[in-house]
């Protein structure tokens, strides 16, 4: 097999993939203000209601330099609030703010809404996520 060639990279239809997929979430992000970035830190913080910038950067595999932007933005939307830990000011906390806690709400209908616009089952968005983390557990174990 040419590795040289485009169609022979595994990397390649991931990427597309990842950039196909971004587009599909966007009308439907727009609709509650968010870009796909910001929701994912939502998500994260829906679901643990707070925590600091390293763990929601480890959460994210994002690193600071990236989050710092997004958080930023979020707390002008009055989403969350960023405060420095009382017991060790090189930490971040991060928490929802009652805006942010509502969002959650506003924000129930995505997860549908991308599955429909894809126009796949719930089974191979599951096959699919299935198969992309096992790729991905191996590749971060190898790191």
């Amino acid at each position: 097999m040419d590795y040289s060639k485009l169609e022979n990279q595994a990397c390649f239809p991931i990427y597309a993939l990842s950039r196909v997929l971004t587009a599909h979430y966007k009308p439907i992000l727009d609709e509650v203000e968010l870009t796909y970035p910001q929701y994912l830190v939502m998500m994260v913080l829906w679901e643990h209601k707070q925590l600091s910038v390293k763990e929601i950067g480890e959460k994210l595999l994002l690193d600071s330099g990236t989050l710092t932007p997004l958080l930023k933005k979020l707390e002008a939307k009055k989403l969350l609030l960023r405060e420095r830990s009382k017991a060790d000011e090189r930490i971040v906390n991060i928490s929802l703010t009652e805006g942010g806690m509502k969002s959650k709400i506003k924000a129930s209908h995505i997860p549908e809404a991308f599955k429909c616009s894809l126009g796949l089952t719930t089974e191979e968005i599951t096959s699919l996520r299935k198969n992309i983390n096992t790729i991905l557990d191996k590749t971060l174990k190898n790191k």
